[in-house]
C-alpha cells in the first residue's frame, strides 16, 4: 500500500501544468485557437493535453 501511494506522488511531480494563454504565446498560436483550447480545457491544463489538442494553420497558406 505504501509503495503504490509513493508511486502516485512521484508520477504527479512530473506533470507540468501550463496556463493556456502562456502556452499559446510560447507556441505562437492565434487567438482563435487560444479560445478553442480554453473552451475545451479551461484556463490551466497539463502539457500533454495542450500538445495533443493544439492545431496550427500552415504558414504557406
Amino acid at each position: 500500500m505504501q509503495t503504490v501511494e509513493q508511486q502516485k506522488i512521484e508520477a504527479q511531480q512530473n506533470v507540468r501544468v501550463w496556463a493556456v494563454a502562456e502556452f499559446c504565446r510560447r507556441y505562437r498560436l492565434d487567438k482563435v485557437e487560444e479560445s478553442r483550447l480554453r473552451k475545451l480545457l479551461g484556463d490551466f491544463a497539463r502539457e500533454h493535453e495542450l500538445l495533443m489538442n493544439a492545431h496550427r494553420q500552415p504558414a504557406f497558406r
